[in-house]
């Protein structure tokens, strides 16, 4: 049954039927070979989405939708460009770290490229940088929407293998800063290789002038952020704080918000959630048959013999990973191997903390890998460009990206010790 399902699934991808619909149509094959009442499949789905944590994806996603909208990213896109600007290849510079700041509180990297690329893309070409390194650059940062937190596939992730939200939470501010500096150390010097952004500084806001038009904007991740550990709200609950505090600012004291921009804003925001939702739900009924079936047992058992040791069980896992993630929406990727995987890490003594954050990180690679990046298909939409013209311009950051993976992987410690300070 399970080999019958996972040839399903890979045909259907192979015939470029979407993620959600060809993991389910998998899992019901799953279920008319087992000869399992179909109603399972409706209670197994239902199950799958009807979980406190997974409130947290549709209002996260409307509060990045809402300060994009709203101001808010273009702000910090300013006070971002006041820090780093000033120097050769600074507007580069500017878009990872003003992802780095968005990512604090939308969770999503797609909303993380739209609004941040609608921004700096064009900003990127009229200062003379090629279009497909502007696009590469862009989805490359936006990875780190679901790397800094808040995160959805970290929600994702916690759900799928009972862990504390809150531990994956505050485990990847280490990843996601160390990301984020390689890749503005990596602009900065391939930029004064190549001679780009020498004139980067041009119409940058001194950065108190900057810090001043973005306070309120600011306010927005020390608000969330702070309110999660300091133990006011839950994850979930924080998310609603946020929609709550980006409309309050791009209505009310912005003004850049206006009636007629909500049903646009809020019609975004299903469309995305519900895909989301769909794909839980389908992989949800995915899990269940091959739990029932036996196979992650079995992949357990087999792992345990294959890779004897924790370094080369993470070392496996990372090589199937980032496979599994150039054809996988990482949604879908988490909530079917977490469940499998997680365990088999404890067993080899493992923190599961440390391996969600590798899981994640690796899986994010997913995002700006072809044929399936979404962040690629979202920073060439912006550009206005095909994929393949930036393919080039991408391999250099998906190395940098995949070199710090490495160092998330072997060097737990920089994720598990800012965790431990706060939980231990």
């Amino acid at each position: 049954m399970s080999t019958a399902m996972l040839l399903t699934m890979v045909l259907c991808f192979a015939l470029t039927i979407s993620v959600a619909v060809s993991i389910g149509l998998a899992a019901i094959l799953g279920i008319q070979i087992s000869n399992v009442n179909m109603l399972i499949s409706v209670k197994e789905m239902f199950s799958s989405i009807n979980k406190f944590p997974l409130a947290a994806i549709p209002f996260f996603i409307l509060a990045g939708n809402i300060m994009e909208t709203g101001g808010i990213s273009r702000r910090l896109v300013d006070f971002a460009k006041s820090i780093v600007g000033g120097i050769q290849g600074g507007l580069p510079m500017t878009c990872v770290l003003t992802c780095m700041i968005f990512a604090a509180v939308s969770g999503s990297s797609v909303a993380t490229t739209f609004a941040i690329g609608a921004i700096l893309i064009p900003a990127l070409i009229k200062h003379g940088y090629p279009r497909t390194y502007a696009a590469a650059l862009q989805a490359t940062s936006a990875e780190l929407g679901v790397i800094i937190p808040p995160s959805i596939p970290m929600i994702l992730y916690g759900v799928s293998a009972e862990i504390s939200i809150g531990e994956l939470f505050i485990a990847g501010f280490g990843p996601g800063i160390l990301i984020g500096s390689a890749l503005m150390l990596f602009v900065w010097a391939y930029c004064k290789y190549k001679g780009w952004g020498k004139k980067d500084g041009d119409g940058r806001l001194s950065f108190l002038q900057a810090t001043y038009q973005a306070s309120w904007a600011l306010m927005m991740p020390v608000i969330i952020l702070g309110g999660i550990y300091g133990g006011i709200f839950t994850p979930t609950e924080a998310s609603a704080v946020a929609v709550f505090y980006a409309l309050l600012v791009g209505v009310v004291i912005y003004r850049e918000i206006k009636v007629k921009d909500l049903y646009t804003i809020l019609r975004k925001s299903v469309i995305s959630s519900a895909v989301i939702m769909f794909i839980i739900a389908n992989a949800g009924l995915f899990a269940f048959l091959l739990t029932r079936a036996g196979v992650p047992d079995a992949i357990g058992q087999w792992l345990e013999a294959v890779l004897q040791s924790p370094e080369w069980f993470l070392f496996g896992v990372n090589v199937a990973l980032f496979l599994i993630g150039m054809f996988i929406e990482t949604s879908a990727a988490i909530i079917v191997l977490a469940p499998i995987l997680a365990p088999v890490a404890v067993h080899f003594g493992i923190d599961p903390v440390h391996f969600g954050l590798v899981m994640v990180v690796n899986l994010a690679l997913g995002m700006i890998t072809p044929p399936f990046g979404v962040n690629l298909f979202a920073a060439c939409t912006v550009a206005r460009i095909s994929l393949d013209r930036i393919i080039k311009d991408l391999v250099p950051f998906v190395l940098v990206v995949l070199a710090c993976l490495m160092v998330i992987t072997y060097v737990p410690t920089l994720s598990l010790s800012l965790r431990d300070l706060v939980y231990r």
